[in-house]
């Protein structure tokens, strides 16, 4: 699993690493997705910082289906999520994630940026 917990300003936020991916192999992206909901259900309910990083991930709609089932079975246990990568038509496909999940999510350009967003 790529995806770890960091400890930004003594705050634990779950790094989400999708970075790289191409929808074209599913498998690598479906193994993180299942590794990442294990972790992320084990925590209490509206407790984790979720940092999702999609920079240079190439999105498909298959994706979007993983996507919006994994957060349908995280969101509960998810307080805030910052969203890294997602412009163009990948933000087209992200709303459409939010509101077939209702899991806000707010997008960021910059890593910092996004962090300090979380912790406040």
């Amino acid at each position: 699993m790529r995806s770890k917990w960091i400890t930004y300003a003594e705050r634990q936020i779950f790094y989400q690493d999708f970075s790289g991916y191409s929808f074209l192999d599913m498998e690598p992206i479906k193994q993180e997705l299942i590794a990442v909901q294990e972790v992320v259900i084990q925590a209490p309910e509206n407790s984790v910082l979720v940092l999702a990083d999609f920079r240079q991930t190439r999105i498909g709609k298959d994706l979007m289906d993983l996507l919006t089932a994994s957060s349908n079975v995280t969101k509960s246990h998810v307080k805030k999520t910052a969203v890294l990568g997602v412009t163009g038509t990948k933000r087209i496909l992200a709303d459409m994630l939010i509101r077939f999940t209702g899991q806000p999510l707010s997008f960021f350009d910059q890593e910092d940026a996004a962090r300090d967003w979380l912790i406040k």
